[in-house]
């Protein structure tokens, strides 16, 4: 079963955010939070079926929006870029306080939808991964963790793309999809220089304690699988995993719109199932 509710972060902003939940009568059963990452949705091509996927083996899976990731968040499952205005004042705070804020409205709905708020597993894709890396390690409601094919930096770029970065106010990126230039403002790049303590990933991951399941593929493009050795080796916790897929990139073999799973994207089904 899939359901849609639409609500306003603390800046009334919209959130977009799905739950997929198996139908059965059992109450309490485990619950997994999604992140995206950047350029992307919840609806992302290979991502509704690999939620489908866990869901249905009796995991309450919940995807959702960040508020500024470039689609319109006033609609239920939006995959177009409309709302570049607010793609260019995105930062990772603001992602972060828009993963609090899903994480605050579940625990205070576990008895109204009956999942096991106290199970809570939290997974992200690429940014979304470093995103859900650094609450983890802040947030003691998290119990277990997942990253697909994460960053192990937020910091990526080059020093001339900084001095031109500063110099203008902003920089555009190609979205090589849909072939829009987005842009992003000043406001990202500051974010990382005032809080680079709150915004190590490699740091926070330090910390983490909880069972940790890294996913990577070998030929990953867009993020290299050398991070995903990085936060394997920095990680503390006793029951952690890395499992980097050959001959596969960033989404596992899958394109949006989606046109199908592929063996690759099983694979990385079948280790969630497993460490779920």
């Amino acid at each position: 079963m899939i359901k849609n509710i639409i609500l306003n972060n603390s800046n009334n902003e919209p959130l977009s955010i799905d739950f997929r939940y198996p139908d059965i009568d059992n109450k309490e059963i485990p619950i997994l939070v999604f992140c995206h990452g950047f350029k992307g949705f919840k609806d992302w091509g290979c991502f509704p079926y690999l939620l489908d996927s866990i869901s249905n083996k009796g995991i309450f899976c919940v995807s959702f929006n960040f508020s500024r990731n470039g689609t319109d968040n006033t609609q239920p499952n939006p995959t177009e870029f409309t709302r570049l205005d607010l793609f260019s004042k995105n930062t990772f705070s603001t992602e972060l306080d828009d993963l609090n804020f899903v994480l605050d409205y579940l625990e205070s709905e576990k008895e109204c939808y009956g999942y096991d708020f106290d199970s809570l597993t939290l997974a992200g894709h690429s940014r979304g991964g470093g995103i859900s890396i650094i609450k983890a390690a802040t947030d003691s409601r998290i119990k277990k963790l997942i990253t697909l094919a994460s960053v192990a930096s937020f910091d990526r770029y080059g020093e001339e793309t900084i001095k031109r970065w500063k110099k203008d106010g902003f920089i555009e990126v190609l979205n090589t999809r849909t072939k829009q230039k987005m842009r992003l403002n000043y406001s990202l790049l500051e974010d990382i220089e005032k809080n680079q303590n709150k915004l190590d990933i490699l740091e926070a991951m330090s910390k983490i304690k909880i069972p940790v399941l890294i996913i990577h593929g070998k030929e990953d493009l867009a993020v290299d699988y050398s991070e995903a050795e990085a936060l394997y080796s920095i990680c503390p916790s006793a029951t952690k995993i890395l499992e980097l897929f050959e001959n596969t990139g960033h989404t596992f073999g899958t394109v949006h719109p989606f046109e199908g799973t592929t063996e690759h994207l099983e694979k990385v089904i079948s280790a969630i199932k497993k460490f779920l």
